[in-house]
C-alpha cells in the first residue's frame, strides 16, 4: 500500500506525556502513515516510543540543530514517496480526521505545496501563526523590547501576525507558515530542497516557506484544527533568544539585508 503520509517529531528530552498525546494524534487514523522519531537526545530513553510497526526511531546525539534533524527523516520519507509529509512538533496534538482533512483539500487544490491548519492552545485560545516575510526589526520587536516600548508598535506586529486578515477563512499565499505543524506536499518539498542545516533553530520554517512559495502556493486551511502548547521559549530563555539572532543572521544573509532593518 502507498504510504499517503510520513511525518517526522524531533525530540530532546521530552515530556513523554505530552510527546505520545503527538504520536498518537498522529496514528490514529486509517490512512497509510510512518512516522520518524529523531532522537537528538544525549541518550535513547525515548526509544520506548517505538511501540508501533508505523514508528521509525533514529538516535542522532550529536544534536545537530532541529532542521538537519529533520532532513534525516525527510531523506527516508523520500524513499517511500509519500504523497504528503508532515513536519510535526512534539508538543501539538489533534483529534482524528484532522489529517483526512488535510489531504482531501491537499488532493482538491494541486497547486498548493504547503497548508497549515487552525493552531489554538489546548485552551482554545487562538496562535497567529501566519506571518509575513520577516524583518530584523520585527524579530527584535518580538524577543528583546520591552512591553511599554512594543505597543508602539502594535500596528505593525499585527500585521507582521497576519491579524488584519480573517483567520476564519482560508488565506492563500502565506508567506510564513509556523513550523510547528507543516504539511507538505512530497513532490514540492523534493523541488525545493531539505531545511537549511545552517539554521540551528528558528527561522528554517520561515525560510522553507519562503522557497515553497516560489514555486507553490500555501495556505492556511482552517477546517483542520490542532492543539499546541507552544513554551514559548525565546521569550524565556537569553540561549534561545541567541539561537534566534544566530538564525536572523543566516536567513538574511540568503534572502537580504537591504529591507530587514524596519
Amino acid at each position: 500500500m502507498k504510504t499517503r503520509i510520513t511525518s517526522c517529531i524531533v525530540l530532546y528530552n521530552n515530556d513523554v506525556t505530552m510527546l505520545r498525546e503527538a504520536i498518537n494524534s498522529f496514528l490514529n487514523t486509517n490512512l497509510s502513515v510512518k512516522l520518524y522519531l529523531v532522537d537528538n537526545s544525549p541518550n535513547d530513553d525515548l526509544k520506548v516510543l517505538e511501540d508501533d510497526p508505523r514508528i521509525e526511531y533514529i538516535h542522532n546525539p550529536s544534536n545537530p540543530g532541529f532542521g538537519a534533524a529533520h532532513n534525516l527523516a525527510i531523506e527516508k520519507a523520500f524513499n517511500l514517496d509519500s504523497d504528503y509529509h508532515l513536519v510535526l512538533n512534539p508538543d501539538i496534538y489533534f483529534e482524528k480526521g484532522n489529517l483526512e482533512k488535510l489531504c482531501v483539500f491537499m488532493d482538491t487544490n494541486l497547486e498548493i505545496g504547503h497548508v497549515m491548519p487552525k493552531v489554538t492552545y489546548p485552551s482554545g485560545e487562538f496562535q497567529y501563526l501566519c506571518k509575513t516575510n520577516p524583518t530584523f526589526f520585527d524579530l527584535f520587536a518580538r524577543g528583546f523590547m520591552p512591553s511599554f516600548l512594543k505597543k508602539m508598535f502594535k500596528k505593525r506586529m499585527n500585521k507582521y501576525e497576519y491579524k488584519d486578515k480573517d483567520y476564519n477563512d482560508i488565506i492563500y499565499n502565506v508567506p510564513y507558515l509556523s513550523g510547528c505543524f507543516m504539511f507538505l506536499r512530497t513532490d514540492i518539498l523534493k523541488k525545493v530542497g531539505l531545511f537549511d542545516d545552517r539554521i540551528f533553530m528558528y527561522l528554517e520554517d520561515a525560510d522553507l516557506t519562503r522557497r515553497f512559495l516560489e514555486v507553490s502556493t500555501t495556505a492556511y486551511y482552517p477546517e483542520a484544527h490542532v492543539y499546541h502548547h507552544f513554551a514559548k521559549l525565546t521569550h524565556k530563555k537569553l540561549k534561545f533568544k541567541w539561537i534566534t539572532v544566530e538564525s536572523a543572521i543566516v536567513y538574511f544573509n540568503k534572502w537580504g539585508w537591504l529591507k530587514s532593518f524596519y
